[in-house]
């Protein structure tokens, strides 16, 4: 029997982690892609309703744009990788009540060649 998870089974990925792979697969290249595409690019291990279930909560989320041709539906993201962090960034520090403590929580974790980058950012540079 072949799996990782307990008991043999293949271990179930969240729809967060499904959404992210097949965000970055999208974010791959530079043409929209089909379901199928898709689900090849991820790996293959995904059923193609379970790909197109994913793509449809996507579209719904406004994360996916869906390019009909014909009777073929392709997808391309709606925003790069980059807008998506930066606004789950901004949703983070509106959902708590003390936003500067966590930009400070933040920056003391920062790597220092992210720490130069945002000191260039903030002085008026280009990263």
């Amino acid at each position: 029997m072949a799996g990782g998870g307990p008991h043999g089974r293949l271990e179930r990925r969240s729809s967060g982690e499904l959404e992210s792979e097949v965000l970055a697969a999208l974010w791959s290249t530079d043409r929209p892609l089909t379901p199928a595409e898709i689900q090849v690019e991820i790996g293959g291990t995904l059923a193609y309703n379970t790909v197109h279930t994913i793509l449809r909560r996507l579209y719904d989320k406004g994360l996916v744009r869906r390019e009909v041709d014909g009777r073929r539906g392709a997808y391309r993201p709606a925003k790069n990788a980059a807008q998506l962090t930066a606004e789950a960034m901004h949703e983070a520090l509106d959902r708590g009540p003390d936003p500067i403590a966590a930009l400070q929580q933040f920056v003391t974790g920062l790597s220092p060649e992210e720490e130069r980058a945002l000191r260039e950012l903030l002085s008026g540079g280009a990263a």
